[in-house]
């Protein structure tokens, strides 16, 4: 007899620190090309032991994350440079836990 798992509709979602950090550097006012965003990204996150997988599947998963930001509109791409816009934070795991509480 098979047995099957029973799904619940609750997930729990761990916060996503490589966008999180993302979101803290690019907004600053600054322009950065990848390899510097990079290089802060991960110096940031080896601060908070968050770093896991090696730094070349890091780095995929940060440019991955990147363009995601860049396809919702809250960063903005300028030729090989990016810039955050003012609604980069809208990314972060500490606004989008902030907005399913006020749901």
């Amino acid at each position: 007899m098979a047995t099957t798992t029973k799904r619940t509709r609750f997930s729990r979602r761990l916060p996503d620190h490589v966008t999180d950090e993302l979101c803290n550097v690019l907004a600053e006012d600054k322009v950065f090309g990848f390899n510097d965003l990079f290089e802060r990204v991960f110096e940031n996150l080896k601060l908070r032991n968050a770093v896991s997988g090696g730094e070349e599947m890091l780095r995929l998963r940060a440019y991955e994350k990147l363009q995601n930001l860049v396809t919702r509109g809250l960063v903005e791409k300028i030729g090989k440079e990016y810039k955050g816009t003012n609604r980069v934070h809208e990314a972060s795991s500490e606004w989008l836990a902030k907005q399913q509480q006020e749901d």
